[in-house]
C-alpha cells in the first residue's frame, strides 16, 4: 500500500509534505522521525529510507535525511543517512541509486569489515539535479545545482553547479560557461 502524509505510516516521518507519496511496495523504513520529505515528492517502489543503523536509535541531527520539494526518487533506490544527507528541490534520480553518508572501514584485519565504521561525512545534492540509473553517492559528496550525473557513476567529491559528470569516480565532462555547454 502506498504511503501519504495523512496515513499512519506517513505520520511517523519528521515531515511529509502535502501531495507527496511513497509508492507501493515501500522498501524498508528506519527511524522515520529523522527523515523529512518535501511537498509533491514521489518516492518510487522498493525504495529504502534509513536514518541510523538500528530501530529506535537516537540520531545526532534532525533531520538526518532531508528530501526537498518536487523530487522523484527512482525504484529500488536506497538513502541511508547517519549524520546528514540533504537533497534539494526538483532532484530526480533513475532507478537503483544509492546515497549514503557513512561507509565501512577495512584497516583492522582482525575485525570483520561490517563492524568497522568510518566517520560520517555530510552529503548534499543541489536543486534541479539528475542522478542517472545506478549512481552511487558516497560520504562527503557535494553535488551542485543543475548537475547531471551519468548512469552507474560513483560520486566521491565535489561536482560544481551546472555541470555533467560521469565515471568511477565521477569526473566533470561538461560545464556551462559563457552561455553554452562546453566539454571539459
Amino acid at each position: 500500500m502506498a504511503i501519504g502524509p495523512d496515513d499512519a505510516a506517513g505520520r511517523r516521518f519528521g515531515a511529509f509534505g502535502r501531495q507527496s507519496i511513497i509508492c507501493a511496495p515501500a522498501g524498508s523504513m528506519l527511524n522515520e522521525q529523522y527523515i523529512h520529505i518535501g511537498a509533491q515528492t514521489m518516492i518510487g517502489p522498493d525504495v529504502s529510507l534509513s536514518a541510523g543503523m538500528a530501530p529506535g536509535q537516537q540520531c545526532v541531527n534532525n533531520p538526518v535525511v532531508s528530501i526537498g520539494d518536487r523530487c522523484l526518487i527512482g525504484r529500488g533506490s536506497g538513502i541511508v543517512g547517519h549524520l546528514s544527507i540533504t537533497i534539494g528541490n526538483d532532484v530526480w534520480t533513475g532507478h537503483h541509486v544509492y546515497i549514503t553518508d557513512q561507509n565501512h572501514g577495512y584497516h583492522d584485519r582482525d575485525l570483520p569489515i561490517g563492524k568497522q565504521a568510518m566517520p560520517e561525512r555530510p552529503v548534499s545534492i543541489g536543486d534541479g539535479s539528475w542522478l542517472g540509473y545506478g549512481t552511487v553517492v558516497l560520504p562527503g559528496a557535494s553535488i551542485g545545482r543543475h548537475v547531471s550525473i551519468g548512469a552507474n557513476s560513483v560520486v566521491t567529491g565535489e561536482i560544481p553547479d551546472y555541470s555533467v559528470a560521469a565515471g568511477v569516480p565521477a569526473k566533470v565532462i561538461r560545464r556551462f560557461a559563457d552561455g553554452e555547454w562546453r566539454r571539459v
